[in-house]
């Protein structure tokens, strides 16, 4: 008999969660979908709902989620301004609380962890493409601030915990991305 790997992805609604649960299921690994669809929506994930490899929490990373995974793949935050803006304080909290609750749970269970950031740690960039050392030109009191301070702060928190616990993190800048089940705004 054998183990699948058990694998939870945040976010797992979203655009972009959805897809990597598709790639992930294809791959033979069961996923444990977690989201609390402020801006994720069912029918991202519905034709997964009688899949025996997928599994559905509604549960939002911002709380601690006590769960059994191998790997995680944090991809839980509003993306776009129209939601981030909507509630900033919410926004910020879910980069950095979820970033802590996800980093403390990959810590006990030992696995690897992902985190979704963005272009947006750049802020306003002096420099066109951006390189991987290039630090930004971020404004940390502007409208924008509480995605791109938030996704900084989570980078941060990732990398301290790598430097100082030995977690294997992995973060991954996604720039400008778009295709089907995108939310339209």
């Amino acid at each position: 008999m054998s183990i699948n790997k058990q694998v939870l992805v945040t976010g797992g609604a979203g655009f972009i969660g959805s897809h990597l649960i598709d790639r992930l299921i294809a791959d033979g690994t069961d996923v444990l979908c977690v989201d609390n669809f402020y801006t994720g929506t069912k029918p991202n994930i519905y034709h997964l709902k009688n899949n025996v490899h997928f599994e559905l929490i509604r549960h939002d990373v911002t709380f601690p989620l006590y769960v059994e995974v191998d790997a995680i793949f944090n991809l839980a935050c509003p993306a776009s301004p129209v939601h981030y803006q909507h509630d900033p304080i919410q926004t910020t909290k879910t980069s950095v609380h979820g970033a802590i609750n996800l980093l403390g749970l990959a810590k006990r269970l030992k696995c690897p962890i992902l985190q979704a950031s963005t272009s947006e740690v750049y802020g306003d960039p002096k420099v066109n493409p951006q390189r991987e050392d290039y630090w930004g030109n971020v404004n940390p009191i502007g409208p924008r601030s509480c995605y791109d301070e938030g996704k900084r702060c989570a980078e941060t928190l990732f990398f301290d915990y790598h430097r100082q616990t030995g977690l294997d993190v992995k973060v991954a800048r996604i720039f400008n991305t778009y295709g089907p089940r995108m939310h339209p705004n």
